[in-house]
């Protein structure tokens, strides 16, 4: 089994910056791919960002582009997302989620951690 546990998230004021981590423990495969999402309230779950095992593969939104990296340790099971710039829209659930395969700009994940709330104020 896959454990995640986001950490990180809280209140900043819009153009401030915040890093959240994702730790992952468990059967983590050996060479998956992790992404980023997030949930607004009244929206869908968005994909925002994702790495591969190498790092050399990334995705990001264009809703974040310029604005959030995507970093990974795998010696410590980690992958964190910088995010800066923020803006009021950035308010929502965070959500790190693993795969052992596919495609690194694809939804499908099989893995997902409780998540981590984000309050951009204005």
């Amino acid at each position: 089994q896959v454990q995640l546990v986001e950490s990180g998230g809280g209140l900043v004021q819009a153009g401030g910056s915040l890093r959240l981590s994702c730790a992952a423990s468990g059967r983590t495969f050996s060479h998956n791919i992790i992404g980023w999402f997030r949930q607004a309230p009244g929206k869908e779950r968005e994909l925002l960002s994702a790495i591969t095992w190498s790092g050399r593969n990334l995705y990001s939104a264009d809703s974040v582009k310029g604005r959030f990296t995507i970093s990974r340790d795998n010696a410590k099971n980690t992958v964190d997302l910088q995010m800066n710039s923020l803006k009021p829209e950035d308010t929502g659930v965070y959500y790190c989620a693993l795969k052992s395969t596919g495609i690194v700009a694809s939804r499908n994940y099989d893995y997902w951690g409780q998540g981590t709330q984000v309050t951009v104020s204005s």
